[in-house]
């Protein structure tokens, strides 16, 4: 399959957030809500420049409440499961009917990123790519450092422009006679 083919990206959140390092440190400090929050902007970013389309669960197994979808941006969703249902359940069913639909896996890669085996292995067994969480967090981390570049040189190339429109400005004064 290609790697410019559109991809679906399935994240498993939890998991993402127990192995990645400043989203484990975050959840340490300030709770399960700021790293879930980092992670869903981190991916908000990350998928709309790889053009992927993201879903991020969360267990809510424990919650007593029936499963609910948000939608973050047009490319990114997240959905928490529903009381009784892990994260892994969701993806190991979702895997499976992404690829019942026969024109749908050709059309679109499937991407499952986490760092459990038994998911990894199950994902893969349903013909899913595999991301580890230590692979989605370095990938999370170099895409906004080079959308932060990206944007810190169109501002600076901005300056420069204005400042060359002002000395050329500069310039047609002094040529005109200082008027």
């Amino acid at each position: 399959m290609s790697a410019h083919q559109p991809a679906v990206l399935l994240v498993d959140g939890y998991n993402i957030i127990g192995c990645v390092a400043h989203l484990k440190h975050l959840r340490d400090r300030y709770g399960l809500a700021e790293s879930r929050h980092a992670l869903a902007e981190g991916l908000t970013n990350y998928s709309a420049y790889h053009d992927h389309e993201t879903e991020l669960v969360f267990d809510a197994q424990y919650q007593g409440d029936y499963g609910k979808r948000e939608q973050l941006s047009s490319q990114v969703s997240v959905y928490y499961t529903n009381f009784g249902q892990t994260a892994d359940s969701y993806i190991e069913r979702y895997c499976a009917l992404f690829f019942r639909q026969d024109l749908r896996r050709f059309e679109k890669r499937l991407i499952v990123a986490t760092s459990d085996r038994a998911q990894w292995l199950t994902a893969v067994g349903y013909g899913a790519e595999w991301m580890s969480a230590q692979k989605l967090g370095n990938d999370l981390r170099l895409t906004h450092q080079h959308i932060h570049r990206k944007q810190k040189q169109r501002s600076s190339s901005k300056r420069l422009l204005g400042q060359n429109l002002k000395l050329s400005q500069l310039r047609q004064q002094l040529l005109q006679g200082g008027k």
